[in-house]
């Protein structure tokens, strides 16, 4: 409401800390996004979950139970400054159809890159 009321475009919900294996907590986040919508036509417009690299292939089980309750729509892989390569993103994409849409490369908000899968793929197999 205070967004609306102060002419804002833009609200970001951050849900940092939520394990996929805590039922409440994920109950809570389809709440969330079922209060969201009863605000505004359409919202949320936007839904990220945002995959660390060196998340291995416990991410897919985490994308696909966060999606059930919060209606993933992307995902950010973060931590690409490291030696992660975030392979995790492929079958994320294949099995459950949801894009990367941005990448993290550090910690600053300048490090919040569009991704480019061409660029993703090079490093993905190191050429």
């Amino acid at each position: 409401d205070a967004a609306q009321a102060n002419g804002r475009d833009v609200v970001i919900v951050d849900t940092a800390g939520r394990l996929h294996t805590q039922t409440n907590l994920m109950e809570e986040l389809a709440k969330v996004r079922r209060v969201i919508a009863g605000r505004l036509e359409g919202a949320p417009h936007e839904t990220l979950l945002v995959i660390d690299a060196t998340t291995g292939q416990n991410g897919l089980q985490q994308a696909r139970l966060f999606g059930e309750s919060a209606g993933v729509t992307g995902v950010a892989l973060t931590k690409l400054d490291g030696s992660a390569k975030g392979g995790v993103a492929v079958p994320i994409a294949y099995e459950l159809g949801l894009p990367v849409k941005l990448i993290g490369v550090g910690e600053r908000v300048e490090d919040l890159r569009p991704f480019d899968p061409h660029d993703f793929a090079r490093a993905l197999l190191g050429s």
